[in-house]
């Protein structure tokens, strides 16, 4: 960008706040309107608004203009990520009036898209950029009233009436007071604590939040009290249907502090705003901070600074994407506690992809082969994601894993009480693709390691996944108490039912039990194990992970495979981080990966991969993907990542061919 050049700037939603930023350009240094899109452009009040912009009919046609720079997203919010990952793939510098997203998962693929284009993304909470705020935060720093360890804030407000398709009560669109205002004191609260700390900003450790629904079903007032590490409590509140005083009062030893409705500084149009010290002893002194531009030139003037800058993000106390995702996961938290969830985020409504297409597979980066035993091409990674809260926050990986290719999907009865299942089944079902994919079900978890668990188990996780079969099934764990004839009788019945349409086998059990159960299953005309899913990695695990673990990759087991060609489904296929550099002779603070992975052996093999990897360009642990996907027999790898930038840089490792020869010089040294 021209160092002289004003910035360009679009603006899609022309709404009440796009007005205000619109006038904050008109007052800024560094930009100026260029144009407005808008689904409605016959309406005669947008002349009077944005006087001199382009309309264009449409958000995507904003987009396709050559002559904007930068996009300010000024939709309701639900339509806030969509149109942020769209601007960056277009490449426009992008500001999100805020929240960024509907949730921190939300956020983090706005990001990633941002970063994947090289393209500035910022949060608009126009506060932060006003002067106001950094004297605010020096005086804190300076110890104005002592050790700070209380803050109060509040952002409410009543509306005139109640009005169900209004923006702030409507459940289509995200309404309520959390996403609306009540990201004002949460971030509030953690500038003040990160200051209090020597940072940008600070993470509470504890987060405790609840809600009024109203008829609609959004929050209309809402509290939620944050304890930071430093000991500082903050109580926040925010409200559309009930005026607060929307004081912000900080809380020291040596007396406090008041600024009355902070979030507009000094005015919208510029003015006075006052901070007031009130002593321990009744004395007041006010410090005020006079300023004439309008209160949204600033944050036009920061993003304007931080393109020219070449940098990606505010500097803060601007919203940096560190300070953005921990806003909203306290917000996530503050709506989980109080039982906020849209409608717009559940499986009924949410069938398309977060940036708004109709899911399909677009590429073959992940690549397909087959198995014996499964009708079906299957992706040459699997993936787990056990651990996402909810169906929307799922969705984004999901979606991402099958564009790029992938249609295996690793599930288990025991996976947080079978939230997985119920997701994946909810995914399935809202994106038409059951015939698609291959579900790897599991069951009899240990101490349930029986085989009449088995088929109870299978139905419940059928129910929840919302199919009448699995496609690959393993028992979860083995049981040495049980003779493995049993296994195999039970696990046979559902065959034959047609419950397991597919290969199946053992998770974690030894060469042995494989041996004998496909010895007796042979002799008895019955469905042989085919499959098993043990660990196996460049890293031979040294500890079991968790007790009954069963790791697969040392020579006897590379030999057992290649023998009986056994595909093996294989977790922790990365050495659970032991390729990063979380992980190195002399970092001893992680004790899982010390005790499972720590060896001279385990530690000559990863310096080798980080020599592999200075040649080919890349980082050791795709080496460690490569070597699991370049053995002489067949290997699905189970990985799991659960963020875009972790799923994207695990596909790196899918396009590293590794030779035999690489293979040997990896596990020893020797060509």
């Amino acid at each position: 960008m021209n160092e002289t050049a004003r910035l360009r700037w679009g603006i899609i939603g022309p709404g009440t706040i796009a007005r205000a930023f619109a006038k904050g350009l008109a007052d800024s240094r560094t930009g100026t309107l260029a144009a407005i899109a808008t689904r409605n452009p016959g309406r005669p009040e947008l002349a009077e608004h944005f006087p001199g912009a382009r309309v264009h009919h449409g958000y995507a046609a904003l987009l396709s203009d050559p002559d904007v720079d930068a996009v300010y997203i000024a939709t309701p919010h639900p339509a806030h990520a969509e149109w942020a990952i769209r601007a960056a793939g277009a490449g426009k510098h992008v500001l999100v009036e805020k929240p960024m997203a509907l949730t921190a998962y939300e956020a983090d693929a706005v990001i990633h898209a941002a970063n994947k284009a090289g393209t500035f993304l910022g949060e608009g909470y126009m506060y932060r950029q006003h002067p106001q705020t950094a004297k605010l935060i020096a005086l804190i720093r300076d110890g104005a009233i002592g050790e700070v360890r209380m803050v109060k804030s509040s952002f409410g407000f009543a509306m005139p009436r109640f009005d169900p398709e209004h923006r702030l009560y409507a459940n289509h669109l995200a309404g309520g007071g959390i996403l609306d205002v009540g990201g004002y004191p949460v971030s509030m609260a953690r500038l003040i604590a990160g200051a209090i700390e020597g940072r940008p900003f600070s993470e509470p450790d504890t987060v405790m939040g609840t809600a009024h629904l109203g008829k609609s079903g959004v929050d209309e007032w809402a509290s939620a009290v944050l304890r930071f590490p430093s000991g500082l409590i903050a109580e926040v509140s925010c409200s559309v249907s009930l005026e607060q005083d929307n004081v912000l009062r900080i809380f020291g030893t040596g007396g406090r502090i008041e600024v009355k409705d902070f979030w507009f500084a000094s005015g919208r149009e510029g003015g006075t705003g006052c901070i007031e010290i009130i002593r321990g002893d009744g004395a007041r002194e006010t410090i005020p901070v006079t300023e004439g531009w309008h209160l949204y030139a600033f944050e036009a003037d920061a993003a304007a600074e931080a393109i020219r800058a070449g940098r990606q993000e505010f500097a803060p106390p601007g919203m940096t994407w560190d300070d953005t995702l921990g806003n909203l996961k306290v917000m996530d938290k503050w709506r989980a506690d109080a039982g906020l969830e849209y409608e717009i985020e559940k499986p009924a409504l949410r069938v398309r992809t977060l940036k708004g297409e109709k899911l399909e597979r677009r590429s073959d980066v992940i690549g397909r082969g087959t198995i014996p035993g499964l009708e079906k091409p299957i992706s040459r990674v699997a993936l787990g994601f056990e651990d996402f809260p909810t169906f929307a926050s799922a969705a984004i990986l999901l979606d991402a894993f099958y564009e790029r290719g992938g249609n295996a999907f690793d599930t288990a009865w025991i996976y947080h009480a079978g939230r997985g299942e119920r997701i994946l089944g909810d995914w399935l079902k809202s994106r038409g693709l059951r015939d698609k994919v291959v579900i790897i079900g599991k069951g009899a978890h240990s101490p349930l390691t029986y085989p009449e668990i088995i088929g109870r188990q299978l139905a419940e996780s059928l129910d929840r996944l919302q199919t009448d079969h699995v496609d690959v099934y393993f028992m979860h764990r083995d049981n040495l108490d049980v003779p493995v004839e049993e296994f195999v009788d039970a696990i046979d019945a559902e065959v034959q039912a047609g419950r397991i349409r597919g290969p199946y086998g053992g998770s974690n059990w030894t060469r042995e039990r494989m041996d004998a159960a496909i010895a007796y299953a042979k002799r008895t005309g019955k469905t042989a194990p085919a499959v098993l899913s043990n660990n196996f990695s460049l890293a031979e695990m040294v500890n079991p992970v968790w007790d009954g673990c069963v790791a697969a990759s040392d020579d006897a087991w590379k030999a057992w495979f290649m023998e009986r060609q056994v595909t093996n489904f294989a977790w922790s296929s990365q050495g659970r981080g032991f390729f990063t550099e979380n992980a190195d002779r002399d970092k001893r603070d992680n004790a899982e990966l010390v005790r499972c992975w720590y060896s001279e052996k385990n530690f000559e093999r990863r310096d080798r991969a980080v020599e592999l990897a200075g040649r080919l360009g890349c980082r050791p642990i795709h080496i460690a993907l490569a070597y699991v996907l370049a053995q002489p027999f067949r290997v699905v790898p189970l990985i799991g990542p659960r963020r875009l930038s972790e799923f994207d840089d695990s596909l790196c490792a899918l396009g590293i061919e590794l030779s035999p020869q690489d293979v040997r010089w990896l596990e020893s040294g020797q060509r």
